[in-house]
């Protein structure tokens, strides 16, 4: 049987939402940009996108409830059934999976007595694997309502499930202090958070991410000698002695300054030697 149209909000908070939606609508010059924050807005009410939310963005937004629909199945941030107030999500990329995130996943599954998607019976947490979190260096990585917790074991996850599920207080390990789930999707939307000291606690990326960046600029680790320093190339710009401007590397074995790398130089196949081409050299049935 078809489903019957959705029920609307109650008056008060149809009211409520569609102030803020004019608000975010008001961000784009175009209606229907503002569809994916409207959608986080619908379900920093309810949990989840509801019929009833779909029904609001697409009346809104002029839409069909058909579009709206494929908008929010497409994404996996949008939950479409209820979930808990903190989604549990463990990385089975490669690297996290190898360094324990396959077994931290499968603990989780039988601690918790829940599968993918599926929730705890007190509404608490709501258990999946997710896709890369970028933080590969700090692999296995759980990530509760999109906060990090970096370099997880099995009994670290459970004690971390505990204590959610028990109320008591969770530090991610980098980036800003932990909310719900409703919470977080509502500043998903594009709204402030409001919380004291909130904004302030944001963090970038870890120390060990950073490495790479360090070693292309050419600054030296910590910890590590000159002969780890990679000069920045060089410019266009530089003394007319044919350096080019490069700085030394520290690397002894490197080809003297302004010389390309190996990775930059021409190298020789059989595509660049006359002498021996490839490929046929007459046509075909010549």
């Amino acid at each position: 049987m078809p489903a019957l149209p959705a029920p609307d909000y109650p008056v008060d908070v149809r009211a409520r939402l569609e102030a803020d939606a004019k608000e975010v609508i008001a961000r784009y010059p175009g209606a229907r940009s503002a569809l994916l924050p409207l959608l986080h807005l619908v379900q920093a009410e309810e949990g989840h996108v509801t019929r009833t939310g779909i029904r609001f963005c697409a009346e809104l937004l002029d839409l069909t409830t058909a579009e709206v629909t494929a908008v929010s199945t497409f994404y996996s941030m949008y939950r479409r059934k209820a979930s808990g107030d903190y989604q549990v999500g463990v990385c089975t990329n490669t690297l996290c999976a190898v360094m324990g995130g396959d077994a931290i996943f499968e603990d989780l599954k039988e601690y918790l007595g829940v599968g993918n998607g599926e929730t705890t019976e007190d509404g608490a947490v709501t258990l999946e694997h997710i896709e890369c979190n970028a933080a590969c260096d700090f692999a296995p990585v759980v990530m509760v309502n999109w906060e990090f917790f970096d370099n997880q074991t099995p009994r670290s996850a459970r004690q971390l499930v505990d204590d959610l599920r028990a109320g008591r207080s969770v530090e991610p390990t980098r980036g800003a202090p932990l909310c719900t789930f409703k919470d977080t999707a509502r500043m998903l939307a594009g709204f402030p958070d409001e919380r004291p000291g909130a904004v302030e606690a944001t963090g970038g990326a870890g120390a060990a991410s950073l490495i790479g960046l360090r070693l292309a600029k050419g600054e030296a680790v910590p910890g590590r000698g000159a002969d780890h320093v990679i000069a920045p190339r060089a410019t266009t710009d530089g003394p007319s002695d044919g350096t080019g401007g490069e700085p030394p590397s520290g690397h002894p074995d490197e080809p003297p300054a302004g010389h390309p790398s190996s990775h930059d130089a021409p190298q020789q196949t059989s595509a660049s030697d006359d002498q021996h081409p490839a490929g046929p050299t007459a046509e075909e049935g010549e």
